[in-house]
This record gives structure tokens, C-alpha cells and sequence, in this order.
């Protein structure tokens, strides 16, 4: 895998319920910031998403959001923490354009967004569209359930164990740059 320079992260664009999230993502910003790495993320203030971006901006991070258009509204940038903006069409060009800017993935806590980023590029990864690296971000065992199902499937057999070996789960900010950084696994090919 060539050294990561940029990494997407998903998240929620509120802070939930604990104290504790906004203490990882803070944590997570600092950390992507201390390693130097860009940040792609879903663009504005709001939440999670807003604290890692603002984090990892003050720590020296090239901070990048993309947002549609729909979304460039005072309630979401209610102060700008980005290094560059930018406004594309709809979510799916967003995601798209996050897709292609990042060299890997996290997902930290967040809501049903948040959710179906990981699984569509977790499905890609599975399908070769891509061959970058994906973690969780695990702080309080939020993806706990998420996890469960992934076994779930894998047990009952509709997810390969190669597959479910993508997944790079960790609470610790600094584990996960690293293991985000190895090189990816191998997956058979796919036939259709």
C-alpha cells in the first residue's frame, strides 16, 4: 500500500449523548493532525464531524470537507474549520468526491449517514472497486453492534472471513492511524 497521505472520516453531525464521544473525535482530529494526514470529511461544524475537523486543523492537518449544496447553510457552517470547501451537487457526488480524495477510511461514532458511508465502502472494498483500508473508530463500544452483525453474517456464512478481516476496529486514535497505515488484505476475486 502507498504511505497514506489523506483519510476520509465519517461521523455524526451531532455529539450524542456522552461527554465522551466529543473527547474521542477531539482526539481522533489530533491525532490525524500530529501525523501530518489530510482530512476529507463531509464539510461545516456541526457535531463530530465539526470537532475532529477543528481539531486536526489546529494541529496542522489540511482539512478538506465536501458538501452539497443543499447543505451550505449558516445552521451547518456556523464557523469555517475547513481548509478547502467543497460544494458539489448532491450526497452521492460527495461521497464520491470523498471516495477519491482519501487513501483510507474511518468511521466514528454518528448516526444512519454515518452507517451507510461505512457500508458502501465497506461493499466496495468487498467488491475491489478500491483497495484502501477501512477502520472503526470504537470509542465506548459504539460500533459494538455493528461488529456483532458483521460476525452474525459471518457465521451464518454470508460474509466471507477475508472479508470481515477488513475491518479495523480500535478505540485508540493512534493504533488505528497505524493499522490504517499496513498494508491491506488480500481478497479473492470476485465472480459473478
Amino acid at each position: 500500500m502507498e504511505t497514506i497521505r489523506s483519510i476520509a472520516v465519517f461521523s455524526g453531525a451531532s455529539f450524542g449523548n456522552k461527554p465522551e464521544y466529543r473527547e474521542a473525535a477531539a482526539a481522533l482530529g489530533k491525532a490525524i493532525g500530529n501525523k501530518g494526514l489530510t482530512l476529507i470529511y463531509g464539510g461545516g461544524y456541526c457535531g463530530l464531524m465539526g470537532a475532529i475537523a477543528e481539531t486536526a486543523g489546529k494541529a496542522g492537518s489540511h482539512v478538506i470537507g465536501v458538501l452539497p449544496e443543499a447543505m451550505n447553510t449558516k445552521d451547518v457552517r456556523l464557523k469555517d474549520v475547513e481548509t478547502e470547501l467543497i460544494i458539489v451537487p448532491d450526497m452521492h457526488e460527495r461521497k464520491r468526491r470523498m471516495y477519491e480524495l482519501a487513501d483510507a477510511f474511518i468511521a466514528a461514532p454518528g448516526g444512519i449517514g454515518t452507517m451507510e458511508e461505512l457500508s458502501e465502502i465497506y461493499t466496495w472494498r468487498q467488491l475491489g472497486y478500491h483497495r484502501k483500508n477501512i477502520g472503526l473508530y470504537n470509542p465506548c463500544g459504539y460500533w459494538d453492534p455493528f461488529i456483532r452483525m458483521i460476525d452474525k453474517g459471518t457465521l451464518e456464512g454470508f460474509i466471507s472471513e477475508e472479508v470481515r478481516s477488513i475491518l479495523i476496529v480500535e478505540s485508540d486514535p493512534e493504533r488505528l492511524l497505524e493499522k490504517l497505515a499496513e498494508k491491506p488484505c488480500a481478497l479473492p476475486e470476485k465472480h459473478g
